[in-house]
């Protein structure tokens, strides 16, 4: 997910990013008290969960929607939509039945058809979707993304009102995680077409089945709330009435803001993080998201293995996380972040690191600069870094274009901040030199990182490509998806395919320092996919 940082998530990224927690109360005398006031690091780009790829579209769209399942505490599956599910003795088959007292906003019912009309407009090319990658497996996927079959032969058929029935080609591991995640939520057809292009840029151009829904947001303004769903199914559990978030750029705005009660969690810079480290109220999350370098190989330049190495080498990243985040975010070992996966009591991101990836070596840098140059046919090199323009993404752009510029000779770095959502655009267009740019995990599998960078997948924004790191992925798609073992060295040869090339630059693995008020309770979060549920979220 692409982080709004990381933000998020993934999600591309923010160099800050943007973590929800909730309140509500489990006995309140007045539903007004039940407001929530939350910081948020970043613009919400979009709310058609067909296009969504950001972790605050994510989050909200976790929040006001609602799918089969719902992913509960350490991402246990919960029932959502769905109320039943009959899995084939070989798993290729997956029959849910829907619950019958689901209502989307507008007072039309939840059905089976609503799920099928958004999985198949997801997957259709001219959608543009950039998560239709993620139902390959699912009975025909691949070929209607290619364009060779039409999206109503997808493997999603409604029997009825309340019976939905998937087929899958081959078996998918973490088939139910993904059921939990909103790429896979239902879409209201008549709503879709009723706006047109419209659908999904403002919160009056859509209608909800989750437990809020979202309102007073018109597409760019940096504030925008979620109300209480009175349609939800479950609302009599729901205790918020509302959620306001406030886009708060700046640290000491926000933490201002915050010491006045105007908001009930803000995030913090490296200096209020270790002014505040005693402080009650403080709230450290790790998220299995990671930020790096990516290049755009389009461009001579950084198809070159040698400067892409040397601007890794460079970055002092113990420094970075220490000094500049100061948030307890940690160096990467890898693109996978470290404690999301295990198989035999192994972390994956111990298995699949390549040390030198990651380094500070400047002696090393500095040696393949120079060769790099040399066979460019140059003497130097100018190219621009882009990233947010949050305090944290800029103190980010600032750290390393200091570092490649005061210790490679020739190295020329311009410095480009732009709000969260425009930085997207500029990189799924290619409009870049170098971004720093961030992926949170989709799902607790390392597939949900490593998708990312083969030859065809549309968030491969740096156009890497390698053979045999394809050859890999699908792989454990296919002929080990179903022996767990070989799964798992497929995905662990990848990633050090990836890293031995420094097809980007791992820089660190995020987690955030907020401050969050002690009424604040029965916030669910997740590291890996949307990180907020705030169904059962309370203030006390």
């Amino acid at each position: 997910m692409k982080l709004n940082k990381f933000a998020k998530l993934g999600a591309v990224a923010v160099l800050s990013a943007v973590f929800l927690a909730a309140c509500g109360s489990k006995s309140s005398s007045s539903s007004s008290k039940q407001v929530l006031n939350w910081d948020q690091t970043a613009e919400l780009p979009t709310m058609d969960l067909s296009k969504a790829t950001d972790r605050v579209s994510f989050d909200t769209l976790n929040n006001t929607n609602e799918g089969l399942y719902r992913l509960g505490k350490d991402s246990k599956v919960e029932p959502g939509m769905a109320t039943k599910t009959v899995v084939s003795n070989d798993g290729l088959k997956y029959t849910f039945t829907l619950r019958k007292n689901a209502k989307w906003s507008n007072g039309d019912k939840v059905t089976a058809k609503d799920f099928v009309y958004s999985w198949q407009r997801t997957v259709k090319p001219s959608t543009g979707s950039q998560y239709a990658y993620l139902f390959s497996g699912i009975q025909n996927a691949d070929d209607i993304t290619a364009g060779k079959k039409a999206p109503s032969t997808l493997g999603v058929k409604a029997d009825g009102d309340y019976k939905l029935v998937v087929t899958l080609d081959k078996q998918i591991p973490y088939f139910k995680l993904l059921m939990g995640f909103a790429s896979f939520f239902p879409q209201n057809q008549k709503t879709v077409e009723k706006y047109g292009s419209k659908y999904g840029t403002a919160s009056k151009y859509m209608v909800y089945n989750g437990p809020f829904k979202l309102t007073k947001w018109t597409g760019s303004n940096l504030s925008w709330t979620m109300k209480k769903n009175n349609d939800y199914w479950d609302k009599k559990n729901v205790k918020l009435s509302a959620i306001n978030n406030k886009v708060n750029k700046s640290n000491s705005t926000g933490y201002n803001l915050y010491q006045s009660d105007k908001l009930d969690m803000t995030y913090l810079n490296a200096e209020q993080a270790k002014r505040l480290a005693d402080s009650k109220e403080l709230v450290t999350r790790r998220g299995a998201s990671t930020f790096y370098l990516e290049y755009n190989q389009t461009k001579k330049e950084f198809q070159n293995k040698k400067i892409r190495q040397a601007l890794s080498l460079v970055i002092n990243r113990k420094q970075f996380t220490d000094k500049v985040l100061g948030d307890g975010s940690t160096v990467a070992k890898g693109l996978v972040a470290s404690d999301m996966s295990k198989h035999n009591g192994k972390d994956f991101a111990d298995e699949a690191e390549v040390k030198e990836a990651t380094a500070t070596d400047t002696a090393k840098a500095k040696k393949l600069w120079n060769e790099g140059l040399k066979e460019l046919g140059v003497k130097e090199l100018s190219f621009a870094l882009l990233s947010d323009d949050t305090d944290k993404a800029k103190d980010s752009t600032e750290f390393i274009q200091s570092q490649i510029e005061e210790n490679l000779s020739g190295a020329k770095v311009s410095v480009t901040n732009v709000p969260f959502k425009t930085r997207l655009d500029r990189s799924v267009k290619g409009n870049f030199d170098v971004v720093i740019t961030a992926w949170g995990a989709d799902f607790a599998d390392p597939i949900s990182f490593l998708d990312l960078f083969t030859a065809d997948n549309t968030y491969n924004n740096g156009k890497w490509k390698n053979a045999e790191y394809d050859k890999l992925i699908e792989s454990s798609k296919t002929t080990n998806a179903g022996d767990t073992s070989k799964r798992w060295d497929d995905l662990v040869q990848a990633q050090k395919v990836l890293l031995k090339d420094q097809g980007i630059a791992p820089i660190y693995q995020q987690a955030e320092a907020t401050m969050v008020k002690s009424k604040v309770k029965g916030v669910i979060y997740n590291s890996a996919g949307a990180n907020y549920n705030f169904k059962d979220a309370y203030i006390k």
